[in-house]
């Protein structure tokens, strides 16, 4: 697996926790260590990206959502100019 940014990293785990998820659920769908998911949650938490909705169910926010699909549309057009500049070599 390639090194991410670390807004892939939130993506993923906003992704993760969409619907609801336990740390472990996130950890794995996000392919987290324990070490980097401790780091990534409190800031979610204090962005309002993410919230505890249970004792151990996190949850992405209205906000964390719209950050998703900024993200993924993102992603998308650096793909569709990437496919571009090599179609045009």
């Amino acid at each position: 697996m390639k090194n991410r940014s670390r807004t892939e990293i939130v993506g993923n785990i906003l992704d993760a926790a969409n619907g609801g998820a336990t740390k472990t659920k996130i950890m794995y769908n996000a392919f987290l260590s324990y070490n980097q998911l401790k780091e990534y949650l409190p800031v979610l938490i204090e962005n309002n990206l993410i919230y505890l909705e249970s004792t151990q169910i996190y949850k992405t926010t209205e906000k964390g959502l719209k950050f998703l699909k900024m993200h993924n549309e993102i992603g998308e057009l650096l793909q569709n100019i990437m496919i571009k500049n090599n179609n045009n070599k």
